[in-house]
């Protein structure tokens, strides 16, 4: 496994693989991996001949008073999961590499943005288009990784795919848990012993609203006042948004009708989460 910090030597390295035939996926992360990032590249080696994982936490979608500087970082620790999972390079450049002097283009969205995450973090999703639009035009691959615990990302990705007609495949990958069912996050290491036993709150919430579902009930209001009670037990969570969508369009559905995205973002002390499920009605 290989380690570069240029864009010139990540297109010269995927050349030579093009010359041999061989197929390339990409694992796009902000670095700090854990076992849900792992399964992504899990994914990618068992689908493709090549992977190439890229760890960059990226300042474009960060908004002022977030936490881009205290995110965690340990490259050590992440080319060695790389490299345990079976990933063929690692791209790892400064955000001076990514982002030139004077840089002024960027990839935006008009729809499925303007909800969820995008109400808090309304330049978030922005930064996210922009790096992955970047990252598609230098790795060029087959195939390309990403989680469902940002299902709204997974869903802008795919639209912006599509929409700008690169030709690669997205797969998205389920939530990857703890034994506990805590969302694997790598911002769970901002979390004290009493905030990571609050934070249970977001998934147990979650299958509240789960079993209302199985046992019959279409009113989306209805699931979401109740995971909301089960949010207000919890005296740590200060709730961002509970929302029920449809999962093509990320637009709110008064009837669950149809494959709907049950999304929250909750504040365990001062720690964003996030947690989801899907949901399809039989």
């Amino acid at each position: 496994m290989k380690i570069v910090n240029t864009v010139n030597e990540v297109r010269e390295q995927v050349k030579a693989w093009r010359k041999e035939g061989l197929t390339v996926g990409l694992v796009p992360t902000m670095g700090y991996l854990h076992e849900g990032h792992q399964s992504l590249i899990d994914r990618s080696v068992s689908e493709n001949d090549r992977t190439v994982v890229s760890v960059f936490v990226n300042p474009m979608q960060f908004g002022p008073g977030e936490d881009l500087e205290s995110y965690p970082r340990d490259m050590d620790r992440d080319a060695g999961i790389c490299e345990k999972a079976g990933a063929d390079l690692i791209f790892h450049p400064e955000p001076s590499e990514m982002y030139h002097d004077g840089f002024s283009t960027f990839v935006d969205m008009d729809t499925l943005t303007g909800g969820l995450c995008g109400k808090t973090r309304p330049i978030h999703f922005r930064g996210v288009c922009t790096v992955v639009s970047k990252l598609f035009h230098i790795v060029t691959p087959d195939r390309a990784y990403f989680g469902q615990k940002d299902a709204q990302q997974l869903a802008v990705i795919r639209h912006m795919a599509e929409d700008l007609s690169f030709g690669i495949e997205i797969v998205g990958c389920p939530i990857v848990r703890e034994e506990d069912g805590l969302a694997k996050s790598s911002r769970n290491t901002y979390l004290n012993k009493e905030e990571r036993k609050a934070a249970l709150i977001l998934s147990q919430s979650l299958q509240e609203g789960k079993k209302l579902l199985d046992a019959g009930e279409r009113d989306a209001k209805k699931v979401r006042d109740a995971i909301v009670e089960k949010l207000r037990l919890e005296a740590l969570a200060k709730i961002d948004y509970v929302e029920i969508v449809d999962w093509k369009n990320l637009e709110p559905v008064g009837q669950i009708d149809r494959q709907v995205l049950v999304a929250m973002a909750v504040y365990i002390g001062k720690t964003r989460l996030i947690d989801n499920i899907l949901y399809e009605p039989e």
